[in-house]
């Protein structure tokens, strides 16, 4: 060793003393750098990972948040639309109330004016007995039967002669309903008795009703489905003038 110029003894020393050096650095160094190295990629590795879970939370919370608020836009859609529908159907049903109470105020109405209209027509056919009697009277120049001359009017006016209502003499009706027209109010007698022949010809099932037509001028005129019978004045009237004619 000498020849090659190694001192034994010093490479001996040399070799303790590097070893020495190496055991300390491992044991005083590097193992604590592996250990703190170790330590780094666990804290890395870890904070990597609560990166990723989170990246998925956030995520995940903008994903539920994103469905809360699809869903919030939609129940205030759908409550909109549910708020203009009632809106809609309050607002039909309003119109609906207030067009049946127009419309029941109309009927009222009519049913007021027609009411007032047979009052008047009925203080007319007392009026125009009594104005014909007394020109009848005045015409003679003598007293005339008053009781025999209402008679007379009533039967002008309500078609009734000896309690037969003569329009219906030698008729056959067949329905189930009919309408009287007389030109002024009847009696509540003499529907009475236009009431009772007009429901043995028919049966007693049928449905007469009571109109007044001014124009008739006297007389009744009676239907039953497409069948009219005409025994009015005014009937009469153009039945003369169409046989002149």
């Amino acid at each position: 060793m000498e020849k090659l110029g190694i001192n034994l003894g010093f490479l001996v020393v040399q070799t303790i003393n590097f070893l020495i050096i190496l055991l300390v650095l491992k044991v005083w160094v590097y193992t604590p750098l592996q250990k703190a190295l170790k330590k780094r990629r666990e804290a890395i590795d870890k904070g990597l990972e609560d990166a990723r879970v989170a990246a998925e939370a956030r995520e995940n919370a903008e994903r539920d948040a994103a469905g809360i608020l699809a869903e919030a836009q939609n129940n205030a859609a759908q409550l909109i639309r549910d708020a203009k529908e009632k809106a809609e159907v309050a607002g039909r049903e309003v119109k609906a109330g207030v067009e049946a109470d127009i419309a029941r105020t109309r009927r009222e109405a009519v049913v007021e004016v027609e009411r007032e209209r047979e009052r008047v027509l009925g203080e007319i056919r007392t009026n125009v007995a009594s104005l014909a009697i007394a020109a009848a009277q005045k015409l003679i120049g003598e007293a005339l039967d008053e009781k025999r001359q209402h008679e007379l009017v009533a039967e002008f006016f309500s078609g009734i002669k000896g309690g037969k209502v003569t329009i219906l003499e030698g008729n056959e009706l067949k329905g189930q309903k009919a309408e009287v027209v007389s030109a002024l109010p009847l009696t509540a007698e003499e529907q009475k008795v236009i009431h009772g022949e007009m429901l043995s010809k028919l049966g007693e099932s049928a449905a007469i009703d009571f109109n007044v037509d001014p124009k008739l001028l006297g007389g009744l005129l009676v239907r039953v489905g497409d069948t009219v019978i005409d025994g009015s004045v005014a009937g009469q009237i153009q039945n003369l003038r169409d046989t002149l004619e």
